[in-house]
């Protein structure tokens, strides 16, 4: 598999062809596998939830909606406070979700996209060794204080939502072959969370909290299946929604997540903020990659590439390079720079 860059998920493009032509076509040698871009309602990551799955489930009530816009509904909220937010109804134990293997969407997407991978491949767009890439946000990230703020609701609905996804990943295995497929893990409410984020109460700030899930989904794939995870700073309100202090608290999850996977792990994606000071980037010095290949999502701020790739080389000699997160929030303009972006920073650290 390629080993000097990673495509997080998202790209802002209209169609997985156009994703894969354009990305795959120039980066897929550099690349472990190509992710469809997420085109469509993927591109909002896990808001598309609040409207397409949790309101008007019957057993949660819809607390706040994003506020119409000159009289037109929202769906999708402009600012972090206009959130979706719910709670569950009196006397709901469990909330659960129908229409299992196709409620979430993944497997339907993913089969789609995978034909047009599989093809393109065929043609000799795509490298023969690339790897079709399904990034999925894990369970804590979907169900997470923002959207569900009562007490106890969390655990009401998380095993439900699991479940769900669990449904989602036997109907992947069952339609795409293990040896062409790639599962990303999207950790994002995961990482502020054990940083002790405003939302975050003393269980969600607990590691085993956010690796649990972990443990269980994992252990559902085959071993021919490729398993990667990308932790996030987040992007919702712009980039980052919160800047640690150093890595040291992100590197603390990472161990314990690839742990937690209990089989190989092919890469861990961790990003990095604009700095170039070595505290910032010593606690990957303890890192624990158990073989998985480490990707920095350093490719931002190209004026500072360079002495941050020099600072994190010091306590991380050997990784591969990245964005820090996917591109769905990225103007669609933006995408040929930080295609030549990527070029650059991977000839730059050659």
């Amino acid at each position: 598999m390629g080993k000097d860059l990673l495509l997080v998920g998202s790209i802002p493009l209209d169609t997985v062809e156009e994703v894969m032509r354009s990305f795959g076509g120039r980066l897929g040698a550099h690349l472990p596998a190509i992710p469809d871009g997420e085109v469509g309602e993927r591109r909002s990551w896990v808001n598309r939830f609040c409207y397409q799955v949790f309101n008007g489930h019957p057993d949660l009530e819809t607390l706040k909606r994003p506020p119409s816009i000159d009289g037109v509904e929202q769906l999708l909220p402009v600012r972090r406070e206009d959130t979706w937010q719910f709670r569950v109804k009196p006397g709901v134990a469990q909330v659960r979700f129908g229409l299992p293997g196709l409620r979430l969407g993944y497997a339907r997407d993913a089969t789609s996209s995978y034909f047009v991978f599989r093809t393109l491949r065929e043609q000799g767009v795509l490298p023969r060794e690339l790897r079709f890439q399904i990034s999925i946000p894990m369970v804590n990230s979907a169900v997470r204080p923002l959207y569900f703020p009562e007490p106890g609701d969390l655990d009401k609905i998380r095993p439900g939502f699991e479940a769900a996804l669990a449904a989602e990943l036997a109907v992947i295995l069952r339609r795409i072959p293990a040896a062409d497929l790639a599962i990303q893990w999207d950790c994002a409410w995961e990482v502020s969370a054990v940083h002790g984020k405003p939302e975050s109460d003393a269980k969600e700030a607990q590691i085993e909290t956010h690796v649990a899930p972990i443990r269980r989904l994992s252990a559902l794939l085959p071993q021919e299946v490729a398993l990667g995870f990308h932790f996030c700073f987040g992007t919702f309100g712009g980039w980052p929604a919160f800047a640690p202090a150093d890595l040291g608290r992100t590197v603390d999850l990472v161990n314990a997540s690839v742990e937690a996977a209990g089989r190989r792990t092919d890469w861990i994606h961790i990003p990095v903020l604009n700095r170039a000071d070595g505290d910032f980037y010593a606690p990957l010095a303890r890192l624990d990659a158990r073989g998985a290949r480490v990707y920095l999502g350093m490719i931002h701020s190209m004026d500072s590439f360079a002495p941050r790739l020099a600072a994190a080389r010091a306590f991380l000699p050997d990784f591969g390079l990245a964005a820090y997160c996917g591109f769905g929030r990225t103007p669609p303009q933006q995408l040929p720079q930080i295609l030549e972006d990527h070029l650059k920073a991977v000839a730059i650290a050659a």
